[in-house]
């Protein structure tokens, strides 16, 4: 762990508290698939000058198909579309204090699924961690967790949260030819592609079954940009960077960071201000992070 390493995983909290109060803002304007596959659409236009010779016959990503084909699942379609959808019922503050349990995901699917071996220390953190997010879940009082309910948008947080500990123990398993892995913006444009085939059926799915509409303006189109340049692109490529330097487990503890600047964000743009438990699931959450990484 280095400074660098530090602020590369640091980066990534922070735009994607961005994205959460995004999420929120739009979420009248346009169904959650749809907002997705038009977010990676945008991302994929801004990448193909700057990566588009892989997808040329004969580059290695076809070959490398299945590969593409779990991550773009993982990373781009059910991630994303899952938050956008928590966020329809839930606010950025609980859906982000919600993914802080990324560290207890991080540790059971690198455990059961990687052979990844977990020490007291992580536990204990992660324990820790869990804690906070309970104390987000029952609203502050302990005592509603004996009859816990939980609005929709606290599970799909959820479900998110455990589709991207598989995607950051996908990270570390160089199945893709070298030169794509090594050229960032290739790697990520083999997952939006692939991703985009996922976004475009559950968007169908959004519309055949449902009855969405589109309010299109200039808000809408500014925060479609902020999120495909910044949650998308800029994110995945420092999350990416830091979880190769780092590993997943080390990064995981770094995405509860994202809460304290969901918090301050939604208190500046949405008027949702915390409450005193929100304080102390942070408290938990950074404590989880501290003790986890200490040596």
């Amino acid at each position: 762990m280095t400074l660098s390493t530090a602020l590369l995983l640091s980066v990534p909290p922070l735009l994607w508290a961005g994205n959460a109060v995004v999420g929120r803002v739009v979420r009248g304007w346009m169904p959650p698939m749809t907002l997705n596959l038009v977010r990676w659409a945008i991302a994929l236009l801004i990448l193909l000058p700057l990566a588009g010779s892989v997808l040329r016959p004969g580059s290695g990503l076809w070959a490398a198909w299945r590969r593409f084909a779990l991550l773009g699942l993982l990373g781009v379609g059910l991630y994303n579309s899952l938050q956008y959808l928590a966020l329809q019922s839930s606010t950025p503050i609980n859906v982000t204090l919600v993914a802080s349990s990324m560290p207890v995901w991080m540790l059971l699917v690198g455990w059961l699924f990687f052979s990844a071996s977990v020490n007291r220390r992580q536990v204990i953190g992660a324990l820790l961690s869990i804690a906070g997010v309970l104390l987000v879940l029952s609203r502050g009082e302990w005592r509603q967790l004996l009859a816990l309910h939980l609005v929709p948008g606290d599970l799909y947080m959820i479900a998110a949260t455990i589709s991207w500990a598989f995607y950051s123990w996908q990270l570390t398993r160089a199945q893709e030819p070298q030169h794509i892995r090594a050229d960032w913006t290739a790697f990520l444009l083999g997952q939006i592609v692939f991703g985009l085939m996922w976004s475009g059926a559950f968007s169908a799915g959004e519309w055949a079954f449902g009855a969405p509409h589109i309010l299109w303006s200039w808000p809408l189109a500014a925060a479609l940009l902020y999120i495909a340049l910044g949650p998308a692109l800029i994110a995945y490529r420092c999350w990416g960077a830091g979880v190769q330097r780092a590993g997943p487990t080390v990064a995981g503890f770094f995405s509860n960071l994202t809460p304290l600047f969901a918090a301050m964000m939604s208190s500046a743009f949405l008027g949702e201000m915390p409450h005193l438990y929100h304080a102390a699931a942070f408290a938990l959450i950074v404590g989880g992070i501290v003790f986890s990484s200490r040596h």
